[in-house]
């Protein structure tokens, strides 16, 4: 494929964010609301992932710790409610923690294919493996939301572009690595748990975006499998 016409594929797949989130790459992080002092409908597991003392009901100082992870991780209004959203996210994280080092241990990703990178949508985790070898991961990943989902399937890595920007939106895309149209692996500056999702590349954080790159070629595959909540 030409580089003008490859160029022009991935174009029209861009993937990783639109303006409005672009500009959460660099921009300084939101000043914190105000607290709020309702008790959410989740407070008893919110209080529990955090630590805090479990009793149901809103203080003070569950305000502000779950304020804080709100903030971190981009969940908006950040006002410290244990609501749904936080509470997904945190349910989320203790799915992915659950697994361990087994990954794969539902055998849903292939193992005759040799060195492959493997993304589960449902928990929001990537590995690579070669066989049944477990060779990098697991680690959360950011894939797309309601209307932009990952596609899922047997792909290859087509195209590979370290400094690789979105030619629609002006985005940097650093450790790109293509492998379904516009879709691909790729670094970003946001937390891999910030709400809704991508627009259907595989978010990774800087770190593992360039271990990705250093273990990964053109040619290998690429398995994407099961739902991201939400989609």
């Amino acid at each position: 494929m030409g580089d003008i016409r490859r160029r022009g594929v991935v174009a029209l797949g861009v993937t990783g964010l639109v303006a409005p989130l672009a500009l959460a790459l660099t921009a300084a992080p939101a000043q914190a609301a105000s607290c709020t002092s309702q008790t959410g409908p989740y407070q008893k597991q919110v209080e529990r992932f955090l630590g805090r003392p479990v009793d149901g009901k809103q203080s003070a100082a569950d305000c502000k710790a779950v304020q804080a992870f709100q903030t971190k991780h981009g969940i908006t209004p950040n006002i410290g409610y244990a609501g749904s959203v936080t509470w997904d996210v945190m349910d989320l994280m203790n799915k992915q923690k659950a697994v361990g080092n087994k990954p794969n241990k539902d055998g849903k990703c292939p193992v005759d294919k040799g060195r492959i990178a493997c993304v589960n949508l449902t928990l929001q985790l990537s590995w690579i493996q070669d066989g049944a070898k477990l060779v990098h991961g697991p680690v959360p990943v950011r894939t797309g939301r309601d209307g932009f989902e990952t596609r899922t399937g047997l792909k290859k890595i087509y195209w590979r572009d370290i400094d690789h920007v979105s030619n629609l939106y002006d985005v940097p895309m650093p450790y790109s690595q293509f492998f379904n149209g516009g879709q691909a692996f790729h670094s970003v500056g946001l937390s891999m748990w910030n709400p809704p999702g991508s627009h259907g590349c595989v978010n990774m954080t800087p770190t593992e975006a360039k271990a990705y790159w250093s273990l990964l070629k053109n040619g290998d595959d690429v398995f994407v499998y099961g739902r991201k909540p939400g989609t």
